[in-house]
């Protein structure tokens, strides 16, 4: 089966920009381990490439050395180079190496997991700024990406750089998980052919990451894929969030801290709040971790109403670790089977309506493509108070505000006398504090659709079914 690259559009955009550009460029690529970085840029520039080096995890700087040396052996066809004592003697190699090149084409120089390589009190950093600053930049022909997943490295040491990379980079990818509609293409793809009910079901378990979705089995059901990577004892996603973290960030048992108050909390809590429960300062160190964990994909920060920033709300937005916390964890000893006999509880009906509302946080620009208002300028926002909660505000430049409600069902929802109460006393709410005196369309995103009667002839203004989340 042939693999090819899937979406990325915006991504792969930027990419061809530096193929076409008339100067050296510096490429930062950064996101969470599994979701296809390295994939992307080997595909991409698969023709362009004229030496590629990967860091050693836990090597030292003596194996960093020796693996940089190796690779200009290979390219070379020289095995008389020896391997370098210090990294500016490694990449001066690389330089005469380049040298050597009579191609006028674009030459792609990629250094993946680098902050592998930056092992502590090695000079690594100030080698690569040098290599750039007096070499590469110097040149038009040069395509250097550098690419790492973790988050916390590449943002503090490349993206926000203060010494000699500074305002350097002239291309940053932050590569986030697929959306709905790469999901369905990427499984189309690997001859996989699920309805879209059945893909916002995996995606509420796993999300859209490509390795995950890849160790899909053609054939299987969903509940049989999830049972056999998740539940099985040598399924890998089994013991994937253990080593998720500590992976992607140093002293990640702060980070953990974060993300198991936000798993425990799933309508979002305020900063003070995250503060006080996790028992950390609230200091650069506290900021410095969530700030990581959002970067990531991890955790998502929702505006509050008109922009309060006190009263924004964080949630954890990984489906993952989401589904990891609630069902894997407690029940890893039970074996295969054990997902077919939890998806029919209680338990998933409650976990499923909050995992949907969390997708379509997403999908947010899907929602307003749907509704036919993404030409029109809007902000979204949360809002809230002692008697209501509304996840989702559209506020938009044309006098309405979308109050947004999501339910995941298995056929057409109905909302009932309660339920309608409910949705009149959020509009009353939010109409009386916020003094609003807007247009308020009660916007309703489901599954399936939703039951026309009384109570929805009155109060829906819009509706959208899954469909439109899966738009492009």
């Amino acid at each position: 089966m042939e693999k090819k690259i899937i979406g990325r559009k915006q991504e792969l955009a930027l990419l061809a920009e530096t193929l076409a550009s008339t100067k050296s460029e510096l490429v930062a690529v950064y996101g969470r381990r599994r979701v296809g970085k390295t994939f992307l840029i080997r595909e991409h520039y698969k023709n362009n490439f004229i030496y590629e080096v990967t860091g050693l995890s836990n090597g030292s700087l003596s194996d960093q050395l020796d693996n940089f040396a190796k690779e200009l052996r290979i390219r070379t066809k020289d095995i008389s180079i020896k391997t370098p004592r210090k990294w500016l003697e490694a990449f001066t190699l690389l330089e005469q190496y380049i040298n050597g090149l009579s191609s006028k084409n674009k030459k792609v120089v990629f250094i993946d997991e680098f902050p592998w390589i930056a092992t502590p009190k090695s000079n690594f950093l100030m080698a690569f700024e040098n290599f750039w600053n007096h070499f590469a930049s110097k040149r038009d022909d040069l395509i250097l990406v550098i690419c790492g997943s973790a988050a916390s490295y590449m943002v503090h040491n490349i993206i926000q750089n203060k010494g000699g990379l500074h305002n350097r980079i002239t291309k940053k990818i932050r590569l986030l998980p697929f959306n709905l509609n790469e999901t369905e293409l990427f499984l189309k793809n690997n001859g996989i052919k699920y309805t879209q009910y059945d893909i916002i079901q995996l995606y509420m378990a796993i999300g859209g990451i490509p390795h995950y979705l890849e160790n899909l089995k053609k054939g299987d059901s969903v509940a049989q894929n999830i049972d056999r990577m998740c539940f099985d004892k040598d399924g890998f996603l089994n013991s994937e969030f253990s080593q998720l973290f500590s992976s992607l960030f140093h002293d990640s048992n702060k980070h953990l801290t974060i993300i198991y108050i936000l798993a425990s909390l799933r309508k979002g809590i305020s900063r003070s709040e995250l503060i006080k429960k996790s028992k950390m300062e609230s200091g650069g160190d506290f900021t410095l971790k969530l700030d990581e964990l959002i970067e990531s994909g991890f955790v998502s920060e929702y505006s509050y109403y008109q922009n309060k920033r006190k009263l924004s709300l964080y949630r954890l937005s990984d489906e993952y670790s989401l589904f990891y916390l609630k069902f894997i964890r407690n029940n890893k000893a039970e074996g295969t089977g054990t997902w077919r006999k939890l998806f029919t509880s209680q338990s998933y009906k409650s976990w499923s309506g909050f995992s949907f509302e969390t997708l379509c946080l997403k999908h947010i620009q899907q929602i307003k493509k749907g509704l036919r208002i993404d030409a029109i300028y809007s902000i979204n926002s949360s809002w809230f108070n002692r008697n209501a909660q509304v996840d989702l505000l559209i506020d938009r430049d044309d006098n309405i505000i979308n109050i947004c409600e999501m339910k995941f069902s298995k056929s057409q929802f109905t909302i009932n006398k309660n339920y309608y109460n409910n949705l009149k006393n959020k509009i009353t709410e939010f109409q009386g504090e916020t003094k609003s005196k807007k247009n308020v369309f009660l916007t309703m995103v489901t599954t399936y659709g939703i039951n026309q009667n009384q109570y929805s002839a009155e109060i829906v203004e819009n509706e959208l079914t899954m469909e439109s989340l899966f738009e492009d």
